[in-house]
């Protein structure tokens, strides 16, 4: 049992199921260019990254042309705005509850994401979801100069919430890019969930300190 005062929790396929509908979006981006990826391939490369960063990893390992990524990131852009405003999103099962309790127990909740803002507050409005409700904080990819792995979202996160010590702070999130960002910024508990991008095999090599169906699982393990 942690005393964890901060969670920080990745949204898509973390907290929000969206039915992968941004890799989706991003493999119809990049084979409108001529390319011919999987969502399983764009699913293994991107989850959790920042889009633009995402798609530049994803064109290197295909060996695809770099330079196309700028075009590819605003095509891609523009077609998730438009798949959004179609889209039913949902929380994932028990999550909505597990935000709540947590709340209740005086923890802060902070929603972090590789997303801009506008697609972060976009899922929010869609599910009703409100801070100082919900959560407290929404950290975007607009918020940082350094995109996850690094910790700068954490970091700020944390210093939001005036908390010095990473030992306090869970994170959790359905790639292994999360659970990195979460051991970067030295967070005592990282928890990967299987309700999202990645699966079991994938998660495990990033050694968290579980692996949960969901994260509303974890209250088991928090006090």
């Amino acid at each position: 049992m942690k005393n964890i005062e901060l969670l920080v929790l990745d949204m898509a396929g973390t907290t929000i199921n969206e039915d992968n509908v941004v890799y989706k979006t991003l493999m119809t981006a990049v084979n409108d260019y001529g390319y011919e990826v999987s969502l399983e391939k764009v699913l293994s490369t991107c989850a959790g990254m920042e889009k633009l960063e995402a798609i530049t990893s994803l064109l290197k390992e295909i060996e695809g042309n770099e330079a196309d990524a700028l075009a590819i990131f605003e095509n891609f852009s523009d077609q998730l705005k438009e798949a959004y405003q179609n889209l039913e999103v949902k929380p994932i099962n028990g999550v909505e509850d597990f935000l709540l309790k947590m709340r209740s127990q005086a923890k802060k909740i902070v929603l972090n994401t590789g997303y801009t803002s506008e697609i972060a507050q976009q899922l929010l409005d869609k599910l009703g979801w409100k801070q100082n409700t919900h959560y407290d904080a929404l950290i975007t990819a607009d918020d940082v100069s350094e995109s996850r792995p690094s910790p700068e979202m954490i970091i700020l996160a944390m210093k939001k919430f005036n908390i010095n010590d990473a030992e306090k702070v869970l994170k959790a999130g359905d790639s292994v890019i999360d659970i990195e960002e979460g051991k970067n910024a030295g967070c005592g508990l990282t928890i990967a969930v299987l309700s999202g991008a990645q699966n079991k095999t994938e998660l495990e090599k990033s050694n968290p300190d579980y692996i949960f169906n969901t994260i509303s699982e974890a209250e088991e393990i928090l006090y």
